[in-house]
């Protein structure tokens, strides 16, 4: 007897020769069974999933006498022209958040983006206002949206010291970011 081991072979199917094992029936099942589990799967969670949303980015804007936040579509040029508009408080007539955000399976009719403002305090409490816009959501991407404060609200809010921004649907809140301060 030899060192080595002898080597044992299995008899091979050809793939024709195992699926006539089966009946047709089985194929059918064996093929289209994993493709019905999915699909039901699919459609169960779609239609249990409830609405969802984010708010991903929040930019406080100053804007000029003339309602511009930059004056060349440059981002470097408004990161310049916002530091520009900072120093010199004379020039500044309002602001605007531009908030950028996400929403899916929520219905259309009733979601609102609101920013909540806090101002310097005089007082006892701080001004606060609240800007609310209805938006309505798309089908694949995030969206911004610009909310303006400006003429008497922005005077009565004075130096904008922390905001929050919210989305809604309904009554329930689905997405929020926030200032440090808030």
């Amino acid at each position: 007897m030899s060192w080595r081991r002898a080597r044992v072979t299995r008899p091979t199917l050809s793939f024709k020769i195992w699926l006539s094992l089966f009946s047709n029936r089985d194929i059918h099942l064996f093929v289209h069974r994993p493709i019905l589990i999915f699909a039901f799967c699919f459609f169960v969670c779609a239609a249990a999933s409830a609405a969802t949303g984010k708010v991903i980015k929040v930019l406080p804007q100053f804007l000029d006498q003339k309602g511009r936040s930059a004056v060349s579509p440059s981002l470097y040029d408004r990161d310049a022209y916002q530091a520009f508009l900072r120093t010199h408080t004379n020039d500044v007539s309002g602001m605007r958040f531009a908030v950028q955000w996400k929403a899916s399976g929520a219905s259309t009719d009733s979601l609102k983006l609101k920013v909540e403002i806090h101002g310097v305090t005089h007082g006892d409490l701080p001004p606060s206002i609240v800007l609310e816009q209805a938006v309505k959501p798309g089908v694949w991407f995030n969206h911004w949206t610009y909310l303006p404060l400006t003429g008497e609200d922005f005077k009565k809010v004075g130096k904008v010291t922390a905001w929050r921004a919210t989305l809604w649907d309904g009554d329930k809140m689905i997405g929020e970011q926030k200032s440090f301060l808030w």
